[in-house]
């Protein structure tokens, strides 16, 4: 079986005050992206991730352990993750595989595992190894893990574990800067209280209905682009001064849109297509540069 695990964006990220467990409240629109790493299960005498070219425990590996402490009853797999959204970039590569393995378990009717375990003469219907709380483990794994149990533009809020679904926008596409990845998320956060960032409840309350009026009726984002703010900005900049020179040259492109999506380090630009999104890569001495589409399209191609 082949599952896909879609990157997503971060079109706007507000920044709220770290809450008493650590986390931070946060409000932000997230949407899929066509980069998606690729994961290769099969049945096998023991429960095995691997992911080459990753080292250690990644939070795919932690999810399946998760669905076995649950009970999820299903037989042994060997998940293998050909990785192909850079690690640490801001891009939910990692909670993307882990929300794959997640869906594993998902009711049949919602999920290509019963077709899977089908096929394997060894195996049982997906519906008949067990009913676990998919949304509770997600948030669990990390924030960003809750939205991509079903990979399509939300308005997420709290600490990630508050998901509304969005209605699809219209085409779009991106172009990324991932300068290298390996900028953590926790670093980043770290910095964005040190440097003093971070709104009142009030304030951070009131985006909320903005950006799901913004993006509620299915416009492009670049319908809002004066609403993709990004607060963790600065702190990641502050950390990577390079972010700032990606952001510099797409902005050199001429976009509509440049913004930095997640923690960092991937510098973002909308267009309205994916060909002027190729254009502007072509102008750009850049070999991490990546062309995709955005938004559910991008999840259907």
């Amino acid at each position: 079986m082949l599952l896909h695990a879609p990157a997503k964006l971060n079109l706007g990220l507000y920044l709220g005050r770290a809450r008493p467990d650590g986390l931070h409240e946060l409000c932000s629109l997230f949407e899929p992206l066509a980069l998606a790493d690729l994961l290769r299960i099969e049945v096998a005498e023991r429960d095995e991730v691997v992911c080459p070219g990753v080292e250690g425990e990644n939070l795919a590996a932690r999810a399946l352990a998760a669905l076995r402490e649950r009970g999820w009853g299903a037989p042994p797999l060997r998940i293998e993750i050909e990785k192909r959204t850079p690690v640490a970039a801001g891009l939910g590569g990692g909670s993307a595989d882990a929300a794959a393995v997640l869906r594993l378990a998902a009711p049949a009717t919602d999920c290509a595992a019963e077709a899977f375990w089908s096929e394997d003469n060894q195996s049982a219907p997906a519906s008949t190894v067990g009913v676990v709380d998919l949304p509770a483990i997600a948030a669990e794994l990390g924030a960003d893990v809750p939205s991509q149990l079903r990979p399509a533009p939300a308005l997420v809020r709290g600490a990630g574990e508050m998901v509304e679904p969005l209605p699809a926008p219209a085409e779009h596409a991106a172009l990324l800067l991932p300068g290298g990845g390996g900028l953590s998320t926790k670093d980043v956060f770290d910095e964005a209280d040190r440097l003093g960032l971070g709104r009142d409840p009030a304030e951070l309350e009131a985006i909320a209905p903005r950006l799901r009026a913004a993006a509620g009726a299915g416009a492009s984002p670049l319908a809002y682009v004066d609403l993709l703010v990004n607060d963790l900005e600065p702190a990641a900049i502050s950390l990577r001064p390079d972010i700032g020179d990606a952001l510099d040259a797409l902005r050199s492109t001429g976009a509509p849109a440049v913004f930095l999506s997640g923690s960092g380090p991937t510098a973002v630009a909308l267009f309205a297509t994916l060909t002027e999104a190729e254009r502007a890569a072509a102008t750009l001495d850049r070999r991490d540069a990546i062309v995709c589409l955005a938004g559910p399209q991008a999840v259907a191609s």
